[in-house]
């Protein structure tokens, strides 16, 4: 039998081992969210872009949302590959493809080819707190942008010369814009010019030569069909439309993205043969490409307001999935459309 004593230092000695596994374990997952926490790129008070994540001099500009052609006729175009965010979605169901391309940090001095507005680019871009540049549009878009729902500078009024149409290309696919004009332009409009939108989070980029170099399809009806070669050396995913490199005609080099979503939107015609109306509110599936892998998600947009950021989810941890500093494409597919990774 123990007497009281050994009773006693038995029974310190393991309070202490206790105390001991419970500092360690603590100290454990302490270390853990620091290191999660240190990979976060922190935009505050800092010029990170809050669209690409990327530090530039232009950083606190409001974004330019640029809506451009995507017909065959119109390709090469004009300084894609400077934009800080692209959207491309379809503007006739099964058919038909528009991209809307968003400067902040850049400032070419050629974009295009211009095209018209549709009434879903509104809600994508006012939830980014950006002027909507666009050659007309639908009525159902004018419309709206009329009654002053959201800043926006229509080439087909042009009231301060931003726009012009070039020689050599044929009508309607040869307008085109520079930043510098469309700055002058909102100056003049008195649009306010300093960005208050909160920004994407972006997280330091994580390269491993090892990943295969895999291709994204996405199966948008031909000519507008895209894909995605991952090139594991550059940590960046090479852009091909209708099989062929997708080139900048400004500069002649292949568009690469760091991120690439692809979220599903049901979309139907609204008024045949034109134009079709896509289901931003609400919730969706999504996907996340990045650093090699996909990761599955849930977009979320506010059904009451339009002014709120779409977010992507992450399906696991319902935390926002940061991006990787860079141009980031949003891909917006109808829920039958095939994509692939392989």
């Amino acid at each position: 039998m123990f007497d009281i004593k050994s009773k006693f230092f038995i029974i310190l000695l393991f309070i202490l081992a206790l105390g001991l596994i419970f500092i360690w374990f603590q100290s454990g997952r302490t270390i853990e969210i620091k290191n999660q926490s240190a990979n976060l790129i922190n935009k505050i008070n800092t010029n990170i872009s809050p669209l690409s994540g990327l530090p530039c001099d232009n950083y606190n500009r409001r974004p330019l949302a640029i809506v451009l052609a995507n017909d065959p006729v119109t390709r090469p175009l004009s300084s894609l590959s400077q934009a800080d965010l692209v959207f491309e979605m379809p503007v006739i169901t099964n058919s038909i493809t528009r991209i809307i391309a968003v400067y902040i940090c850049n400032s070419p001095e050629e974009i295009g080819s211009l095209r018209s507005a549709r009434h879903d680019f509104i809600p994508l871009t006012q939830g980014i707190d950006a002027i909507l540049v666009h050659w007309g549009g639908s009525h159902f878009a004018l419309d709206k942008l009329n009654n002053g729902v959201m800043d926006n500078i229509d080439a087909m009024i042009n009231l301060y010369n931003a726009f012009y149409r070039k020689d050599g290309m044929p009508w309607p696919h040869n307008g085109f814009t520079s930043i510098e004009k469309l700055i002058n332009s909102a100056e003049k409009y008195d649009y306010r010019l300093e960005n208050q939108f909160e920004g994407y989070p972006h997280i330091e980029e994580s390269i491993n030569n090892n990943k295969q170099d895999k291709i994204l399809r996405i199966d948008y009806s031909y000519p507008y069909n895209v894909s995605y070669q991952y090139e594991s050396e550059t940590n960046s995913y090479l852009r091909y439309r209708a099989n062929s490199k997708e080139i900048d005609k400004s500069n002649n080099q292949q568009i690469k993205a760091k991120n690439i979503v692809v979220i599903k939107v049901f979309s139907e015609q609204i008024q045949e043969p034109d134009y079709n109306d896509l289901d931003f509110e609400g919730t969706g599936e999504c996907q996340v490409y990045q650093n090699g892998i996909v990761i599955d998600c849930i977009w979320q947009k506010s059904e009451k307001n339009p002014y709120s950021k779409l977010k992507f989810l992450n399906k696991n941890t319902d935390e926002e999935i940061p991006f990787i500093p860079g141009q980031t494409w949003i891909e917006i597919v109808e829920p039958h459309q095939e994509i692939t990774w392989e």
